[in-house]
């Protein structure tokens, strides 16, 4: 069984003897294993990345572009095994898998243009002979907890802008599926990025604490649940640190009366149960607005969801695959048996599909449930999976109070043909990524992504501008060269 261990300082490594086994999630067997880092394993990957600081800092901005370049031509020219990577360890069908790739490339593109952002900003003549100008400095040793659902999409969030921006990098992936952080180390190496600037370091709590602890970590940036964002985000502000943590969700989409019915079941299908409904921005709850377009699209999603095909990664004409743990997978059952026992009606049961090659896969089918409330478990909780909840209500402004209430605000959306509710829905909802007829509304990578509430722990979104204000920091210079020979009495004044 293949070891899978840690990319620092250039090299793959593998000192520690704790390990936890990774799974291929459409067989349910263990197929690897990945060693979980000790706090000595940690801190030589932070190590690395200060001894490499230096010499990355001053290196020109132009030419750290062009390792990120080059970085997204073997990103582009390794995709299928990348893509392969991502079906093993996490399940994900081949088509999303590669959509998620592409998403991240958008991020390694829009990191190749910090020569443009990182310039900075000059004023000539301020006062006598005085000019001023400000530029964006790199913090130093940064530092990115990323989660098992998107194995390349997330890093990609974060490595290639901190990078750009003249900082070194630690990387601590899900140990659920970790090859393809390292596979991208490697294809980082062989753009030219120098020893120790990007380092990987597998393991579990022990690791993640010694990035938040150590003082030699200028930032950290998470994504992952609530309840370890919040421990993140409270930990590296104990400890002086930056960061950026992006928790849990519980996307809803409004369903108007005026509609179309057929284009938002359509949309409806992919945004819930794509990559099994394991995404921040799965849209897990609809909120109808009225009986009748509730009875019609319970209806029509009956309908639609009769062909939905749940199985393993290796045929692209399923639409989604498995979970990515059997406790997963229990945990998900559960919440629609608690809807059950509370009064819900499951209109379409997912529970213990039959998937006839891999029967000991963590498989949950398409599951559809009516007549939710907001008292129920499985509402309050991110159940993430391939699980839609319908709730219904009179008006548009309950559904809007229904969407304010809840704890988090990652996302949302609202299906109408109606300009004005539109409007009134963007600019008064509380969350903090809308869509109108958009269910999936994961900003472009030129934009920042993050939610409200509960869902971010921070004060700046993840990527895009708000990316390259995280990882810098601003420096203003007032410079002033007096004329040869003048000197200038003592004023206690403050200047102007």
């Amino acid at each position: 069984m293949d070891v899978i261990g840690h990319f620092i300082n250039g090299e793959l490594c593998t000192p520690e003897s704790r390990t936890q086994p990774v799974y291929n999630p459409s067989t349910g067997e263990a197929v690897k294993q990945v060693l979980l880092a000790s706090d000595t394993t940690v801190k030589a990957a932070i190590s690395s990345a200060q001894a490499a600081y230096p010499a990355w800092r001053n290196t020109p901005v132009n030419k750290r572009a062009q390792v990120m370049f080059r970085f997204k031509a073997l990103l582009e020219a390794h995709a299928d095994t990348i893509i392969k990577l991502i079906g093993e360890e996490h399940g994900k069908i081949s088509h999303d898998a590669a959509g998620e790739l592409q998403r991240g490339i958008e991020n390694v593109e829009f990191a190749c243009a910090a020569p443009q952002m990182l310039k900075g900003e000059y004023s000539k003549g301020v006062g006598p002979g005085i000019d001023a100008w400000s530029e964006f400095q790199p913090l130093g040793v940064v530092a990115g907890i990323t989660p098992f659902n998107f194995p390349a999409m997330v890093p990609l969030w974060m490595f290639p802008l901190a990078i750009a921006c003249g900082n070194t990098f630690v990387l601590k992936p899900s140990e659920r599926d970790p090859s393809c952080a390292l596979y991208m180390a490697k294809l980082l190496q062989e753009a030219g990025l120098p020893d120790g600037v990007f380092n990987v370091v597998n393991g579990d709590k022990t690791a993640v604490d010694t990035l938040l602890t150590d003082q030699n970590v200028q930032a950290v940036s998470f994504v992952g649940s609530t309840s370890i964002a919040e421990y993140i985000y409270t930990t590296a502000n104990a400890n002086g640190k930056r960061c950026q943590a992006l928790g849990g969700a519980k996307n809803h989409a409004i369903v108007m009366p005026d509609a179309d019915l057929d284009n938002a079941v359509n949309q409806l299908l992919g945004a819930a149960f794509g990559s099994s409904g394991e995404r921040c921005m799965a849209l897990s709850v609809v909120v109808a607005v009225g009986n009748t377009v509730a009875e019609q699209l319970v209806e029509k999603l009956k309908v639609a969801m009769q062909d939905l095909r749940v199985g393993s990664y290796e045929h692209d004409t399923n639409h989604f695959g498995p979970l990515i743990t059997q406790t997963h997978k229990a945990k998900v059952e559960d919440y629609i048996t608690s809807a059950q026992q509370q009064g819900a009606d499951i209109v379409v049961d997912g529970r213990n599909p039959q998937v006839p090659d891999y029967p000991n896969g963590f498989y949950v089918g398409a599951t559809l449930i009516d007549k939710v409330t907001a008292s129920m478990d499985s509402y309050q909780a991110e159940i993430f999976g391939p699980v839609m909840q319908v709730l219904r209500v009179e008006t548009m402004q309950q559904a809007m109070d229904l969407i304010d209430e809840h704890e988090y605000g990652n996302g949302t959306c609202i299906f109408t043909r109606d300009g004005e509710a539109a409007r009134y829905f963007s600019d008064h909802i509380q969350v903090g990524m809308v869509g109108i007829n958009v269910p999936l509304p994961v900003p472009v990578a030129y934009h920042s992504f993050g939610g409200w509430k509960r869902s971010l722990f921070g004060d700046l979104h993840a990527y895009g501008p708000d990316g390259v204000k995280f990882y810098t920091k601003r420096k203003t210079i007032t410079q002033r060269w007096p004329s040869t020979g003048v000197r200038e009495g003592v004023s206690f004044a403050f200047p102007s």
